[in-house]
């Protein structure tokens, strides 16, 4: 990436290529940016929407209307009654929760899902003892506890790992060998954890009635997105969580267990790196995180507590209130340079309304060095840097009716293009509140 002679990179060129069929949306920050809105307005163009890796311990909102439809193992553009969800090979699944999320949002409108629905046979299962697991291994590690979500997610890749894993594919085959295979894995979990009780009769009757229910949606998702590429299909990828809970380019160990950047795209879907065209990174106006670890920018004050209540900060898997702070560029060009982000997508830019001086932080010193584009790999590092900060005006002014960017106030404008510079990506989208159309588009 060329650089000017102040360190700040020019805005880069959006890709055009029409033989670059597959959008995808990644989470630049620590999760909770905002993706959900983001994939949600762009698949309404889109042919098929695909989640690559994570599980549910995931969580994404698309408000439409009177309607919050809550995401966790659905790809987000399944709302959109055009667009085929696929959830790749790269996921884990919790069956159970799937049909109960299912359900819960058919309640609320959701419709036509049943013939939009695509698993991989290769996606691995999350099963109950992952569960049990994770919140074992979570308490176990006392006051240096990681923040999981204790929906197994982590156990579950740690089984694919370990080649014990137990997957789709297994599930809808000959139950016999699926039987046999399951009772191992629960020996195995048995044999380093002496508490462990699971009823395997119960649960096997149980994945009985499982294999039926989910039996219809499975499909080796590989050559059909091969296909739909080959045949111009419009094909968007929902990334979970987020670039600094990756689990190579994340602060570790305080990181979730997949690979949340572009290479978990390829890897997670079986999509050939050249298929891969506009790489959206999805900004909050702010940031926020959950869990343990370092948070440079963090607010411990009443400007903090302002930003959790204006922005509604608790998340939407495990309701825990979010920690939160000002923006952070040196984090945002790291996502940057990982991903080759094409363009930004801003959100949350109305929670910012009533400040009277809103902050960014624009480098790190540490040990009388200064640092503009590297993000440290170990927390502790992370934790006694200090952060330069760049502050500018506010602009006490109301931007959720704002639809064109030349509606919004000029120190709003200010802030936008500011990050724009500092980055070096151009910023596409900017949401200005909840609603489906509550977003601008940069032209």
């Amino acid at each position: 990436m060329a650089t000017s002679l102040n360190g700040i990179a020019p805005l880069k060129k959006p890709r055009t290529d029409p033989t670059h069929p597959v959008t995808v949306v990644l989470g630049s920050q620590w999760g909770d940016e905002g993706k959900g809105k983001i994939v949600d307005m762009i698949a309404a163009n889109a042919d098929i929407c695909c989640r690559c890796q994570g599980g549910n311990n995931a969580g994404h909102t698309v408000v439409i209307g009177e309607n919050a439809y809550d995401f966790h193992l659905l790809p987000s553009g399944i709302v959109n009654k055009k667009c085929t969800a696929v959830i790749g090979n790269g996921v884990v699944v919790h069956l159970p929760n799937l049909f109960e999320e299912i359900e819960k949002n058919a309640a609320k409108g959701l419709e036509g899902w049943q013939d939009r629905l695509l698993i991989s046979n290769r996606a691995h299962l999350v099963f109950d003892v992952h569960q049990m697991v994770d919140g074992l291994q979570e308490s176990g590690r006392g006051k240096n506890v990681i923040g999981t979500t204790k929906k197994g997610i982590g156990p579950a890749y740690s089984s694919k790992a370990t080649r014990n894993g137990l997957r789709v594919g297994d599930l809808v085959g000959d139950f016999s060998l699926f039987t046999e295979k399951f009772k191992k894995l629960i020996e195995y979990y048995q044999s380093h954890h002496d508490d462990l009780e699971v009823d395997v009769n119960k649960e096997l009757e149980r994945y009985k009635v499982l294999r039926n229910k989910v039996k219809p949606f499975v499909k080796d998702t590989i050559p059909y997105l091969a296909k739909a590429i080959k045949d111009g299909k419009i094909i968007l990828v929902e990334g979970a969580q987020s670039n600094v809970l990756d689990i190579d380019f994340g602060l570790y160990p305080y990181v979730t267990s997949s690979n949340c950047s572009i290479g978990g795209v390829c890897t997670g879907l079986g999509i050939p790196p050249h298929c891969l065209g506009d790489i959206v990174g999805v900004v909050k106006a702010y940031l926020t995180r959950v869990g343990s670890g370092g948070f440079p920018t963090e607010l411990h004050n009443e400007i903090g507590e302002k930003l959790v209540n204006v922005g509604h900060e608790y998340g939407v898997t495990t309701g825990r209130k979010r920690r939160v702070g000002w923006l952070d560029i040196v984090m945002l060009r790291y996502s940057s340079m990982i991903n080759g982000f094409t363009h930004l997508a801003l959100t949350k830019l109305d929670v910012l309304d009533d400040f009277d001086e809103v902050k960014i932080g624009i480098a790190y010193e540490m040990d009388g060095m200064k640092n503009y584009d590297s993000f440290p790999a170990l927390d502790e590092d992370l934790c006694r840097l200090e952060v330069e900060y760049l502050t500018l005006p506010g602009w006490k002014s109301d931007t959720s009716g704002a639809r064109n960017f030349s509606e919004l106030p000029q120190n709003a404008q200010n802030y936008v293009r500011k990050i724009e510079e500092l980055v070096g990506v151009p910023v596409k989208w900017i949401g200005v509140g909840q609603a489906r159309d509550s977003v601008i588009e940069v032209c």
